[in-house]
């Protein structure tokens, strides 16, 4: 092979691993994060753990992104070391799709329809179709033109790779290379490293049966390299556990016990019987189709003969990475916040559709937190306690915390290659984790106003009491409403947010007045009007907040609106039908 043959096989080569990036990449958004999700529900039998990794592989076209996906979710909490096992059980048989759709290449002969089959024929068709989905402007379409022109990519890949390599068979030296792994433990170490290197077995296999389309390849070479393909694709997994939990660890470890073993075991098996039987087929030259029927073989074989040993492989896996004894201490604050925190794992990012999902149940945390300081602040405005009032404080850093790690896991987010819909979500909680941090802050400027009132050993008179606790009844529902339309993002209950803030920017005006009036007839002071001012502004704007995020849901929805344009539309005189709805809000709140 002269300089230019090296240069058409190493372009081949960097086309087949990007065509199966693309090819991948298309997939797994056209799934939506459907099956990713449905991970997370994974039930406790492990006979649907293996289908489900399996078909989960299929999909996405490699073992390595749901194995360390798997290691994610048992870092995060959401997934059993014991569910995580069948998993990737699964895993190792799904990946061997990848391999049935590369054989396609060593399809031959005269006959029409072998002839269409064959990819030289249909990838170009695909090619062009892939270009005009491309073209279009519905998400789905594009997603679908990404997997033809992936899938076209990889196969001109593969087929630029295998003109480029054929002449090697003709080449003594590449023969004696050959035969080098037809050597079991040589194979199996050449195999591995070449998997570990591009950390894909999917592509390593494709590489291997490009290989066999050149006709040097005997199965006596092939097997042993195959075998420790299997082994280098655990590097993924391994290097994503680091840092992690120390079941995520296991999951690993679990992964890379169940391929060693699996080889150890087909090594001995296999060459024990060909030690007294002499297979006469180790000789034969290999196509890419026998690649991947051994490919499948091997790996149902394995999942087969290991899957009544899971509870072992998992005793394994613990037993490697173990347990430290600590004595049993209540966790502090802090660390039940990081534990919770936990589900942001960055191995998430890799997977959009879970990570926003986790960025969901994480901010509706979030938002609980907030709320539980707001209305414990409203109650020491009834009655002051300062051991409560230091828990508050306590919670509102808590928030912050949250506001602070969301902030910078969703901005990472934002930088990966996320759809239309994800797009939204990413921007949608990035609004509202600022809302509600707001309302924190808020809750604790009720706080000290409380606090101030309890240590000049002052008090409202009890109409003001009898006033603020309308607004406070109003503050509640408005707070609770705001937390179902974001958790269930309910765009009809939404519409009901904006009717109930003007109300409340009623009731504060007319408290306000009503002050005044009292000060007048020297019914109040002076210095409780502004305590009661600092309440009654922090309460308008908890309100405001929850509006921003009212407004947020809808525009995520779907609805075409701009935030100010919508709000001043709504509250046009001629929208009889918000002007009804605050008239009925302004008789549920009436002021005595």
């Amino acid at each position: 092979m002269d300089i230019f043959g090296l240069l058409t096989m190493v372009g081949g080569l960097a086309l087949f691993l990007y065509g199966m990036i693309v090819l991948g990449d298309g997939l797994a958004k056209t799934s939506g994060g459907r099956l990713e999700k449905t991970l997370e529900k994974l039930t406790s039998n492990p006979f649907k753990a293996v289908l489900l990794g399996a078909a989960v592989t299929g999909v996405i076209q490699s073992s390595s992104a749901t194995t360390v996906m798997v290691v994610g979710f048992v870092n995060s909490g959401i997934m059993k070391l014991t569910q995580a096992i069948g998993v990737i059980m699964g895993a190792n048989i799904g990946t061997t799709v990848t391999a049935w759709l590369l054989s396609l290449t060593g399809i031959e002969g005269s006959n029409l329809f072998l002839k269409l089959c064959k990819p030289s024929s249909f990838t170009p068709v695909l090619a062009v179709i892939g270009i005009l989905l491309l073209m279009s402007k519905k998400e789905s379409r594009k997603n679908i033109g990404t997997i033809f022109l992936g899938f076209a990519v990889l196969m001109f890949g593969m087929e630029t790779m295998g003109a480029a390599v054929k002449p090697l068979a003709q080449v003594p030296e590449f023969q004696k290379l050959l035969l080098m792994f037809s050597n079991p433990i040589f194979g199996i170490l050449v195999g591995t490293l070449f998997t570990a290197a591009i950390q894909s077995s999917s592509a390593s296999v494709g590489v291997l049966q490009m290989l066999c389309n050149s006709g040097a390849v005997s199965f006596g070479s092939a097997i042993p390299i195959i075998m420790g393909q299997n082994i280098g694709t655990c590097i993924t997994a391994m290097l994503s556990s680091i840092g992690a939990s120390k079941n995520a660890k296991r999951a690993a470890f679990v992964h890379l016990y169940f391929n060693v073993i699996g080889t150890l075991l087909f090594l001995v098996g296999f060459y024990s019987v060909n030690f007294f039987v002499h297979f006469s087929f180790l000789k034969d030259t290999a196509s890419a189709a026998d690649i991947a029927i051994v490919h499948t073989c091997f790996n149902v074989a394995t999942t087969l003969i290991l899957f009544p040993f899971a509870k072992w492989l998992e005793k394994l896996a613990i037993f490697t990475v173990r347990d430290e004894v600590k004595p049993e201490v209540e966790l502090t604050v802090a660390q039940k916040l990081e534990e919770e925190l936990q589900i942001l794992d960055v191995r998430f990012l890799d997977v959009p559709s879970v990570a926003v999902k986790q960025c969901k149940t994480v901010t509706v945390k979030m938002a609980e937190i907030a709320r539980d300081t707001l209305f414990g602040a409203m109650d020491l405005v009834d009655k002051f306690d300062l051991e409560k009032a230091k828990q508050l404080y306590e919670l509102e850093a808590v928030v912050d915390k949250y506001e602070d790690v969301l902030g910078n896991y969703l901005i990472q987010l934002s930088s990966r290659k996320l759809s239309e819909k994800e797009s939204k979500e990413v921007s949608l909680l990035l609004h509202s984790i600022g809302d509600f941090e707001r309302i924190s802050d808020h809750a604790v400027n009720i706080v000290h106003a409380a606090e101030e009132v309890d240590c000049k050993e002052a008090c409202f008179s009890k109409k003001a009491m009898e006033e603020l606790a309308i607004l406070t009844a109003a503050i509640k529902e408005i707070v609770g409403m705001t937390m179902k339309v974001f958790e269930e993002e309910d765009v009809v209950l939404a519409k009901a947010v904006e009717p109930l803030e003007e109300v409340i920017d009623y009731l504060k005006v007319e408290l306000k007045n009503r002050h005044i009036k009292r000060l007048r007839k020297g019914k109040c002071t002076i210095e409780m009007g502004f305590v009661l001012s600092d309440i009654t502004t922090n309460y308008e704007r908890i309100s405001d907040h929850c509006s921003n995020i009212a407004v947020c849901i809808l525009q995520e929805k779907g609805e075409s609106i701009q935030a100010h344009e919508y709000l001043d539309s709504i509250k046009r005189t001629d929208n009889q039908e918000f002007h009804m709805q605050v008239q009925e809000l302004q008789k549920k709140y009436l002021l005595p």
